[in-house]
């Protein structure tokens, strides 16, 4: 049951009244939930319902309390006036406390480092309380760094409490998300602020180095004997200064060797010598010109070094004696380099120039060199074997890959679709052979002639095609020089010898005639043959060339032929 005091009376016994009829006894609701915030609320009433003290103090009271101030004995006292009130982001606005420290980061399945020490700073915002923590960046470290923790106000305990500036100090660790980041030291404003809130710094620590970036880096290097010689003096004075000599390596000793043309150039920068070959157009060799690569020649090495073969063990500089310099490139002499022996036969106008003032005592001999030491080889052609035309065969020793003969396009277009027909019989000792008929056809786009036998009844010999498309050499031609058949050697009555069969030509076209009196005089037509063509046609005289052209017919394949009687 609950108790009721009176207003005014001290809680004593006695003074305190129970309420019988009272059943509710529960506390209010200070909590609420508002777009899935936690919001407190501040109680409206008390304990069962119960109205609060502070409802029943009126305003007029409040004002009392809070205005109300001790009276002196003697005298007045002399108010002073408010203080102005100055909120915190005001107060603290751009003041930021920085802390120095590091973290340790566990490196499995490595060898050379187990744990990695990394750098990091600490910013703590007094304006709002809040707290950043950055790692500064490392080139090319390949670790994700920079901002660590944004900024926001850090979780101390699982209570709901957050870190304060009072709770940092120097060497302490502080635990934040499962990591702990070791604070070594701050800033001298940090520092000052610290102490002026009478807060005692721990003595700084310094931050301990990466292991593995001990280990990576370079010790100092130490020489032992200073060099006389001054390398930045030979680089500024001397850059881009080539020296050139024109030469020929004579590689004869080995096998198939020959002489070939190179350039030795000598860089003055830094005494290395570059040895370059010369390559020719349709040389047949790949296109890789860097005989030697830019590298510094010894001449003379270390007789201690001897011992090992050298083509197993690279010359180091301490067992060098001395290099190539300028003075050992003679113009007109032999010079053997790693091995291999060059002609110096020449050298360019600026290698002329510098040996005259450098070197006087060098002499400079040119000496005139027939580069073209490769002999010239005449192509043979075998012997033509049978198979195929003899343009085809001739096509697999001109190249590796044989391609098709070139045709004349522009023959083809003007003469396409013409054909020079002729009636030809077999001549041949065998009586079957008799009464055998041919049609004899010269296609004048590719000069190939064709025979079709023309088919009689109960011969006993089937008509059809004799010979196909080919080029016919004329007899006694060679290989070497061969010769066809064309338009001006069929003539009437002349014999035309195909692959051993005799034929001889009885009649042609009229197309013939008009063609070949067309060209005659472009293509050379004998006259025998034109007038053997009139005679068999039954012309007797030749017609006007003017008129002759405006009524030449065209011809095609399927045009039949008319043979005289």
């Amino acid at each position: 049951m609950a108790a009721h005091t009176t207003p005014g009376l001290p809680f004593l016994p006695g003074n305190s009244f129970r309420d019988t009829t009272k059943s509710a006894f529960h506390r209010p609701q200070t909590l609420s939930y508002k777009n899935g915030y936690a919001l407190p609320l501040r109680p409206t009433v008390g304990i069962g319902q119960q109205p609060l003290l502070s409802e029943h103090i009126i305003q007029n009271e409040m004002k009392q309390l809070s205005s109300q101030t001790p009276t002196l004995t003697y005298g007045t006292l002399r108010r002073s006036p408010p203080l102005e009130f100055v909120p915190a982001h005001v107060a603290y606005d751009k003041k930021v406390l920085r802390f120095y420290g590091y973290f340790q980061q566990e490196v499995l399945h490595s060898p050379e480092e187990h744990v990695r020490v990394r750098p990091m700073e600490i910013y703590y915002y007094l304006e709002d309380d809040s707290m950043c923590l950055t790692e500064p960046e490392v080139e090319n470290s390949g670790i994700p760094q920079g901002k660590l923790i944004k900024r926001h106000r850090l979780p101390r305990n699982q209570q709901g409490e957050h870190y304060h500036w009072k709770d940092l100090n120097l060497a302490m660790d502080l635990s934040v998300y499962g990591t702990v980041y070791r604070i070594t030291h701050c800033d001298p404003f940090t520092q000052e602020f610290m102490e002026s809130q009478g807060i005692v710094l721990n003595d700084p620590e310094p931050t301990p180095s990466d292991p593995y970036t001990s280990h990576r880096t370079q010790p100092q290097r130490s020489y032992i004997t200073p060099s006389d010689y001054d390398n930045l003096k030979q680089f500024l004075k001397k850059d881009r200064q080539v020296l050139r000599f024109f030469a020929l390596w004579d590689d004869s000793d080995s096998l198939y060797g020959e002489k070939r043309a190179v350039t030795v150039q000598y860089y003055l920068v830094d005494d290395s010598v570059e040895i370059r070959e010369v390559l020719k157009p349709n040389s047949g060799r790949d296109p890789f010109p860097v005989l030697l690569r830019r590298q510094r020649i010894p001449k003379h090495i270390k007789a201690a070094s001897q011992s090992f073969p050298s083509c197993v063990l690279e010359v180091s500089p301490q067992e060098v004696q001395e290099y190539y310099l300028p003075k050992d490139f003679k113009v007109g002499e032999e010079l053997r380099l790693l091995g291999k022996r060059f002609l110096l036969y020449d050298c360019d106008e600026f290698t002329r120039r510098y040996y005259e003032e450098h070197h006087p005592d060098v002499p400079l001999k040119p000496l005139p060199v027939d580069e073209n030491t490769q002999e010239d080889y005449r192509r043979v052609i075998p012997p033509y074997n049978g198979f195929g035309s003899l343009e085809d065969s001739l096509q697999n020793c001109l190249s590796l890959i044989p391609e098709p003969p070139k045709k004349d396009l522009i023959k083809l277009l003007e003469n396409d679709h013409k054909v020079l027909r002729y009636a030809a019989r077999l001549d041949s000792q065998n009586p079957q052979d008799e009464g055998r008929r041919f049609v004899l056809s010269y296609f004048l786009s590719n000069d190939m002639v064709s025979i079709f036998e023309t088919s009689r009844r109960n011969s006993g010999i089937i008509g059809g095609k004799f010979l196909e498309k080919t080029r016919i050499p004329k007899p006694g031609s060679t290989a070497e020089k061969p010769e066809y058949y064309g338009p001006a050697d069929f003539a009437i009555g002349a014999t035309v010898e195909v692959f051993r069969h005799r034929f001889v030509l009885t009649d042609a076209d009229q197309y013939v005639l008009s063609y070949l009196e067309s060209v005659a005089e472009q293509d050379q037509i004998p006259e025998q043959t034109l007038s053997s063509l009139r005679r068999a046609l039954g012309q007797s005289k030749a017609p006007d060339s003017n008129d002759m052209l405006q009524n030449l017919p065209e011809a095609t394949p399927d045009e039949g032929l008319s043979p005289s009687s």
